[in-house]
Order: C-alpha cells, then structure tokens, then sequence
C-alpha cells in the first residue's frame, strides 16, 4: 500500500511468526485496543531507536513531544521450568519441528503445540510488563505500543526471539534439543561408539567374491508418498501437498521403468518433455496451477499435453521443432498428399507440408506427425507412423 507521497508504507509482520505477534498483540493479549493504532503510527514515522531485545526483556527510547526521548522497558513473563521441559519435550520428539528450528523457521503446527503444551510462545493475557518514563499511565501508552511492533520486525528476523523473550536465547534452546536426541550416558563416562564391523584388508583381497543377491520382486502397486511432519519454510512457496504430488508421480514413474527393464528404459526427458508428461496424466483442473508453477503459458502447456497423449515425446518435439530434412521423404509426402483428394494444393517449409487443414511434420526420429488445424494453430491428431499415407488417413 502507498501513501499520497509514492512511499511503500511500513507494515510490521512479514513472516507468519511475525504476523502471529502482532496478532496476539490486538487480538489476545488485552491491550488498550485505542492505543495501539497510535503506537502503530509512531512505529511508521521512525520515533523508536535504539530497540535491545534481552532474555526476558525489550529496552528502547521512543521520541515523543518533549525534547527528551522517553525509556520504555518491556518484561515478558518468563516460562517456569515445567513449562521448559513440556515445551521442549514436545519439540524434541517431532523431527519437522527441530529441522524447521535449525533453518530458521518457526511453523505454525510447532507454536500451535507448544500452547497446546502450556508453553505458548506468544504473549497473551497479563504477559507483558511494560515501563514507560512518560507521564501517561494508559497501558499501553503510545510510546510502548510502538516498541510492541518494532518488536514484531526482530520476530520477523529471527523467530528465536520469542524463546529469547520467554527466558532462553537461541543458543541454549538448540543445545537442549541436541542434547534430547543424543543417547545418554552415565555421569562421567564418555560414550563410545560401536566399532564399526571390517575385514582385514589381505583377506579382503583374497576372498572369493559372493554371489549377487537375487532381484526382488517388483511390487504390483506404488505405495502413497511419506506424509511431511510439517509444511517446508513459508519463504520457499512450497506446501506439503506439493511435494506429496512429486513423489506420487515420481514414485509412478519408478514403478514404470522397473516393469519396462533395463533394456526397455527411455532416454531423460527434458523439462519440456516432462512437463507435458505431468499434465497430461494429471488431473485436468490442475493444468492452470502447473501451468503458472512452471511459468509457462496455460495454452501452450495444454498443446503439449495433448500432444503427449496422442503421441507421446515425439509430438512434444514436433510442435516447435522446425529443420531441414532431406528432399527424398518430403518429396513422398507431397506427392502422397496430392492424391488424397483434399482442396488445395500441397505447400511445403522446412520439415512441414500443409494442405488445407492438414499438416504433416516430419520429425528427426523419421515419422510423420498429422496435425489438424485448431482455431489459428495447430494441434496433434493421433499417433506418428514412418508412412505418411498412414497419418493421411489414419485407421
């Protein structure tokens, strides 16, 4: 949003956890909702310096009227060591939430279950302790409320600040739950790992080499994708759901290349290639939400679809594909095309021969493709044969 100068204006919560903040400022913590509209003001016009967040604890100064800056000082309730060890149990025993921790990410399921565990990471009713050395006695006064939400952008930074505020820095946090998923071990004695199983190296040498394991069976069905403990970091634009379709898919096509055998595997697709692919086994009401994923227009992604289906990698090729072949195939096509009895006369470019709404395309895998006209383009009309009286009149 711009104000009548063209400046962007200041917002205060740019990331979830950000957001979570402010939210829980307006909405649960019981703040003077007619004071804080006014501290969201002073935060804009750039009144708060010097903004220190410690264990437990927000210093500032904010410039009012007076020529003085007033101090604020903000306590937040700390949690007890109960309200630790429920909340870092619960954190320690889902591996989504410490990775998503270890990247810098605070998700939305992890906050929800530490308040489900009677540790809830932001503030709420009678949490915050505010401080203010102006004369006004409102709680808030505008001067704390504007801290309140430069608060919000040190969240947006580093979401560790709300452990930080809750009585434990980042530091102490991490090495707790590092601690959690090490074995034990007795006071005083180091834990040894297990020696790891070898062979002599002269043995090594000399042993007679076993026979491969047999192949296991190829299963009759591909199995449902892993189920994500936790959506993937809100920057990436990334859902679980998302990735649960790639692994389906690419689940689908292992399963695929270990029916076909090794002798039977096809070459790499290209992107192009696989993208048509995708849409045209996908549902089609996910074409537009691919479409706009691979930043590709949703035309063009439903002509290679259709392509695809009709005839596979090779129409893909063939729809943008434009080359020289030599005279001798075009020169039979043409002549083909001449006594199929359609209107107009055969006109050849390149690897391409049209005659009124018909066109063949000859592709470098040496077939022919048909093609039919479709409003001002053209589309893929059945399957390639290496005859082009095959693709004229198709079966």
């Amino acid at each position: 949003m711009r104000g009548a100068t063209g400046r962007k204006r200041r917002t205060f919560g740019n990331t979830w956890w950000g957001k979570a903040w402010v939210e829980a400022l307006e909405d649960r913590a019981s703040l003077d909702p007619n004071r804080l509209p006014r501290g969201r003001t002073y935060a804009r016009k750039g009144t708060v310096s010097k903004l220190v967040v410690g264990t437990g604890e927000v210093t500032a100064w904010v410039q009012g009227s007076r020529a003085v800056p007033y101090r604020v000082t903000i306590h937040m309730r700390a949690f007890a060591d109960k309200q630790w060890e429920n909340l870092l149990a619960m954190v320690g025993s889902r591996l989504g939430h410490v990775a998503a921790l270890l990247d810098g990410e605070l998700p939305g399921e992890l906050a929800e279950d530490a308040r489900a565990a009677g540790a809830d990471l932001l503030p709420g009713p009678g949490d915050l302790r505010p401080k203010c050395s102006c004369p006004d006695s409102a709680n808030p006064c505008k001067h704390v409320a504007a801290v309140y939400y430069l608060v919000a952008e040190e969240v947006d930074a580093d979401p560790f600040v709300l452990f930080l505020l809750r009585g434990r820095p980042r530091e102490a946090v991490l090495a707790e739950l590092r601690a959690r998923r090490t074995p034990a071990s007795a006071p005083g004695k180091r834990v040894r790992a297990p020696s790891a199983p070898g062979v002599d190296p002269k043995r090594a040498y000399t042993r007679r080499i076993a026979a491969l394991p047999p192949r296991l069976a190829v299963p009759g069905t591909v199995g449902p994708p892993a189920v994500l403990d936790v959506d993937p970091p809100h920057r990436t634009g990334w859902s679980s759901d998302t990735f649960a379709e790639l692994a389906a898919d690419a689940a689908a096509r292992a399963w695929e290349l270990l029916v076909m055998g090794p002798e039977r595997v096809p070459e790499e697709l290209s992107f192009q290639e696989d993208l048509a692919r995708r849409a045209a086994t996908g549902e089609p009401d996910a074409l537009a939400d691919l479409a706009d994923a691979a930043q590709v227009p949703v035309k063009d992604l439903a002509l290679w679809a259709q392509a695809w289906r009709e005839a596979g990698r090779g129409g893909v090729a063939v729809i943008r594909e434009v080359w020289r072949p030599s005279a001798a195939p075009l020169a039979r096509a043409k002549a083909d095309l001449a006594e199929s009895g359609l209107p107009g006369e055969p006109r050849t470019w390149r690897n391409r021969i049209t005659q009124g709404d018909l066109q063949l395309r000859y592709g470098r895998d040496e077939r022919w493709y048909r093609f039919v006209r479709d409003g001002e383009g053209w589309r893929v009309d059945g399957p390639p044969s290496t005859r082009p009286t095959d693709v004229i009149y198709p079966p």
